[in-house]
């Protein structure tokens, strides 16, 4: 029954295999990093060395890849070849090793520009009928990666799900002006009302769609934390977030004054996360109301498993300008 759990030095694939390891469950950390998360140090690029490990594997959790931030110190091929040939790898070892579920950790980065409204437009309403838009190498790789995770459940069989992921990263933002403008807090307690997920909601929803992969098949789910806003919402979200904030969850205005904080005075989207919750049985915990209960409480609104982990970074250099250098 063991779990195979690529990226496993990372964010994400740390906390999968914490959680998983203190579940007593049998887990398999690869990595091209050595840490005291990682079995095995290796590359998804390897098919040899992908297919080697893959024996005895009942399911695979895919967290490894290159992210945003490496858009601007990697090549397009490195790209290429980490986040499609890779998941191509991994796809076909699995199958051939017979595994129950495969779980492919995507981002809602996919989604590009079909997320950036024009001013004063309403903001972007992004669920799974959303069409991908990519706008950088990035999100190009990982919608080709999803699509060869659809090919492959209809090629063999093997259940195949697709998790976007939104923002569970704890580094502060790559964009200088909003670095400059909002405390780090304030601004991540404002995206969990649109775009950000705790990673202990990322990690219930991976462990969550193993479990629902044979019986869905194949599917696409937004990974993010439950907003308080409906669909209705959007066209007054684009011009006046605040009023809307405190007509659907009034308790805000204080706890933000008591603190000097302020809400975004417009929005330009909002994940949907519904499917999810009812095809997977998801119930993400961290959401704007745990945000403020914690804040009411004095204490951190992110998870235990968050703060353990803390931040990690993108890369072993420090850049003079961020927390990683910006690329399209």
């Amino acid at each position: 029954m063991t779990i195979l759990v690529t990226g496993s030095a990372g964010h994400l694939g740390e906390a999968l295999v914490r959680t998983l390891r203190e579940a007593g469950r049998p887990v398999r950390g690869l990595d091209v990093k050595a840490s005291p998360w990682t079995d095995v140090v290796a590359s998804v690029t390897d098919a040899e060395a992908v297919a080697r490990h893959m024996a005895g594997a009942t399911a695979v959790l895919h967290a490894a890849t290159l992210h945003k931030p490496h858009v601007a110190t990697h090549s397009r091929q490195d790209f290429v070849d980490v986040n499609i040939s890779g998941t191509l790898n991994l796809l076909e070892a699995a199958a051939e090793a017979g595994v129950g579920a495969f779980v492919f950790t995507s981002t809602t980065s996919v989604f590009g520009r079909a997320m950036n409204p024009a001013p004063g437009d309403p903001a972007a309403w992004i669920d799974e009928d959303v069409r991908p838009v990519p706008k950088n190498i990035y999100g190009v790789t990982k919608t080709a990666a999803e699509e060869l995770c659809e090919l492959s459940q209809q090629r063999t069989g093997m259940p195949c799900l697709v998790l976007r992921t939104s923002r569970f990263f704890p580094e502060a933002d790559d964009d200088g002006d909003l670095r400059g403008a909002w405390e780090d807090a304030n601004l991540k307690a404002n995206e969990f009302l649109f775009r950000r997920v705790d990673v202990a909601d990322a990690v219930d929803a991976h462990l969550r769609a193993i479990e629902a992969a044979p019986r869905v098949g194949f599917g696409r789910y937004v990974i993010s934390a439950t907003t308080p806003f409906a669909r209705e919402d959007a066209a007054e979200l684009g011009a006046d977030a605040p009023a809307v904030l405190a007509r659907r969850v009034p308790g805000y205005v204080e706890a933000f004054a008591a603190r000097g904080w302020r809400m975004s005075p417009t929005l330009d989207r909002v994940y949907d996360n519904a499917r999810a919750r009812a095809d997977l049985g998801w119930r993400p915990r961290y959401d704007f109301a745990h945000v403020l209960e914690r804040l009411a409480a004095g204490e951190a609104p992110i998870s235990p498993l968050a703060r353990t982990i803390g931040a990690k970074g993108y890369h072993d250099e420090v850049f003079e300008d961020g927390p990683y250098p910006v690329a399209c």
